[in-house]
């Protein structure tokens, strides 16, 4: 297995993860056309599905080329070119104008610069009675919710997705998987390479599963 069928492979299971993404947006109400700018998109897993959900327009930032390069290639094949795009930008440097967006999405990538910073920041890109999705770490659930309302957001939901959910969703099929092709290509060291930063976070999630609970919110901006 190449770095790339391996890539591919994580898409596959990360699309079973996408009925969370559904869950979150489901929350929502709903909108003709909204903007959508999702924040760290990756391979555009959830961005994907955001453009399907919505019928309204979705911009996609990262700074992973490699994984950029895959969702245009999905945006193409879906026919969505005119819909959504993947733009290479820094969550650092995201210079949009104010109130530009009807949702912020972010799955996993507040974290870069923290969860009360990221509320701040983006807030200032959210139209008004605009709403921010994030999922994120669990942490301390009750700073978290304060921080949202310190921030100028009412919060409309949440829900945590278990260690169990992880596990059995996500990373015991990417074990499995990574079992049954090193058993394959036992001698293969350029395959088995491939898999090394993989194995090792499967191993720090058996180590302490609980840290890898995570909750997504739904917020209003005020």
């Amino acid at each position: 297995m190449e770095e790339e069928e391996l890539q591919a492979y994580k898409d596959h299971l990360r699309e079973g993860l996408v009925k969370y993404t559904r869950k979150a947006f489901r929350t929502l109400p709903k909108m003709a056309i909204p903007y959508i700018l999702d924040i760290g998109c990756g391979s555009g897993v959830p961005t994907m599905e955001l453009a399907r959900l919505s019928q309204g327009e979705v911009i996609g930032i990262d700074i992973d080329q490699p994984a950029l390069d895959r969702f245009i290639t999905k945006i193409k094949e879906a026919g969505l070119i005119n819909r959504v795009q993947a733009v290479n930008r820094s969550i650092l440097d995201m210079d949009f104008p104010d109130e530009s967006f009807d949702i912020i999405w972010a799955e996993g990538s507040i974290a870069v610069i923290g969860f009360e910073k990221g509320l701040k920041e983006w807030r200032r890109l959210l139209k008004t009675g605009g709403f921010l999705v994030v999922h994120d770490e669990l942490g301390d659930l009750i700073e978290k919710q304060r921080q949202i309302s310190k921030c100028g957001y009412e919060l409309i939901n949440h829900f945590v997705l278990s260690e169990d959910i992880w596990w059995n969703e996500y990373y015991a099929p990417l074990e499995k998987k990574f079992n049954e092709v090193q058993a394959e290509h036992a001698s293969d060291q350029k395959t088995i390479a491939v898999f090394n930063d993989e194995q090792r976070e499967i191993d720090t999630f058996k180590r302490d599963p609980k840290s890898y609970r995570s909750v997504f919110f739904i917020m209003r901006k005020s």
